[in-house]
């Protein structure tokens, strides 16, 4: 099977009729140039929503790192980076406020529990009365509504079920159906394919829908664990990672304050802090090898062993973010070739924190395979997730803000003016949906009405920040997940690791890496944001009603 190609591979799964086909080669033509007659009718903006998968805060060159991102680099340099954007903690809770504009808890989606709400619409349902084409591909999960096409409304997609396995997945589809496992031994890489699937999709939609817009929600699964990388990326960092997480860590702090990030002190390693299912010590060291560590310790404290490895790791890690950077850069050359990338609003985030996750899945690890090749399976772990998460505190699945920053990159050159410049002004994941809403209505009249006993969306639309820092005000920033706790107000942030976890009150304004907590001495703000956050969770379980009763 060795001489199959990851082309030949998308050339077999188009074999499965028109319907199911990736694009051909579309037209050139250029719209019209940004600075068109302001007299005639706004266009409605094209969006390509970009999603990474467990990276962290200071992972992209743009928000402190040493990884090589140049094109998401050049979006910010273009456009906005908001240094205060919010996600859920966690994947598919983040995925799911991104699709519906809710907080998951409003549409029994964290936990999960059943199917969505009957009253829930997914972004394509909001737009394509308003004249979209939706388009998806990659990463999903999404289980109150599991088929793209089906559930979600999206014209095409290309979907990965599939988490465990860069190289040869098992389990995808192409709108809706199934397609073959890819098999062991071709030179398929899912970040890749992810790219080239929406390439397709832009390319038809410029032979067949040219002058009407789309909305394309690109969703890759990198650098989630598995660390599984192609040779040649692992390659350019190879030896990078030698100096150790507490030198990166510094470094990335340094750039960030540089830069006016942030403004806060670096805080210390927490070595007692990691995931309540990762494996044991002794379990690491029997199924992973000496190298492996179970803790974010100083990296002095390591054996020179495990100092080689962790590096590798983290070599990984920074050739799956490069390699995602460079398929976002195809992606990218296709919306200019189709003429519309100053009309296309453009979006990137990534789903929660870095994942101090050390767990075995799928085809479980060879200790004898080369790191990052399809047998092996290795996670960051929470030194290097501390790192990648800078400078911010704990990691994916927690709500302090090692787990819940995302980086938010803004670019729109037909309507943002501004270049570079850094947006302070508190966001989450809802906020998103009402801002493509607000840009895609253009001021006619909405599209469907809402559906009986829907909820107005929670979030705000961003788009007064585009142009003033600080502009949209939120009542509150809402959290939870796996008892983690969290709410905000202004620059006042209660949160609480875990079910018995005492409340801790940070002031963000100074203290964006809540190193003094204040709850001893503010009790009273204490039950005021306390108070708050219960009201929060009653309402919108409320709002989510029971989960249907499964069928016998």
């Amino acid at each position: 099977m060795a001489n199959i190609t990851r082309r030949s591979f998308l050339k077999q799964a188009m074999a499965w009729g028109p319907a199911l086909t990736l694009g051909r080669p579309a037209p050139t033509s250029r719209n019209p140039p940004a600075d068109r007659d302001p007299s005639l009718p706004r266009r409605k903006p094209n969006v390509l929503m970009i999603i990474a998968d467990d990276m962290g805060y200071s992972d992209a060159g743009c928000y402190g790192g040493e990884i090589q991102t140049p094109h998401l680099d050049r979006l910010a340099a273009n456009g906005l980076r908001f240094s205060q954007c919010y996600s859920t903690g966690r994947c598919w809770p983040s995925r799911t406020s991104l699709l519906t504009g809710y907080y998951p808890q409003q549409v029994r989606m964290d936990p999960p529990q059943g199917p969505l709400p009957s009253w829930t619409r997914m972004v394509p349902q909001h737009l394509k009365p308003l004249g979209y084409r939706c388009y998806h591909s990659g990463k999903w999960h999404l289980m109150g509504a599991p088929k793209p096409v089906a559930d979600g409304g999206f014209d095409r997609s290309y979907v990965l079920h599939d988490h465990d396995r860069f190289f040869n997945p098992k389990n995808h589809e192409l709108d809706d159906r199934k397609l073959p496992p890819v098999p062991e031994g071709t030179d398929f890489y899912v970040t890749k394919t992810i790219a080239d699937y929406a390439i397709g999709f832009l390319q038809d939609h410029a032979r067949e829908h040219a002058g009407g817009p789309f909305y394309c929600y690109l969703a890759f699964t990198c650098p989630h664990f598995p660390l599984q990388a192609l040779q040649e990326d692992i390659a350019r960092y190879r030896d990078r990672y030698l100096a150790g997480w507490d030198d990166i860590r510094t470094r990335r702090w340094e750039r960030l304050r540089d830069m006016g990030m942030v403004n806060c002190d670096l805080p210390p390693l927490e070595a007692d802090v990691i995931p309540d299912w990762n494996l044991k010590k002794e379990e690491l060291a029997d199924k992973i090898g000496p190298g492996e560590a179970d803790r974010a310790v100083p990296w002095t404290q390591l054996t020179e062993e495990q100092k080689r490895f962790q590096a590798t790791k983290m070599a990984i890690h920074a050739a799956m973010v490069d390699r995602m950077d460079r398929e976002i850069g195809r992606v990218l050359d296709q919306v200019r070739t189709i003429g519309v990338f100053d009309d296309t609003l453009i979006l990137f985030v990534s789903d929660n924190g870095a994942s101090a996750e050390q767990i075995l899945r799928g085809d479980m690890h060879d200790p004898a395979a080369t790191p990052g090749s399809a047998n092996s399976y290795l996670c960051l772990g929470p030194g290097w997730s501390s790192a990648a998460n800078t400078p911010f505190r704990l990691h994916k699945s927690w709500v302090h803000e090692g787990g819940i920053s995302s980086p938010l990159i803004v670019h729109w050159p037909a309507r943002v003016a501004s270049r570079g410049e850094i947006r302070h002004n508190p966001c989450h994941f809802v906020d998103l949906l009402p801002t493509v809403l607000e840009l895609a209505d253009a001021g006619e009249p909405a599209g469907t009405p809402p559906k009986p006993g829907a909820p107005p969306l929670p979030g705000k639309s961003l788009v007064p920040a585009f142009s003033r820092d600080g502009s949209v005000a939120h009542d509150f920033i809402y959290f939870h997940h796996l008892d983690n706790r969290a709410i905000r107000v202004g620059d006042w942030k209660l949160v609480a690791k875990g079910k018995n976890g005492p409340w801790e009150l940070y002031d963000l304004k100074t203290d964006r890496c809540e190193q003094k907590n204040l709850a001893g001495q503010l009790p009273q703000k204490v039950r005021e944001l306390s108070d708050l956050w219960r009201t929060c969770e009653d309402r919108f379980r409320t709002q989510a009603g029971p989960a249907p009763a499964k069928k016998p």
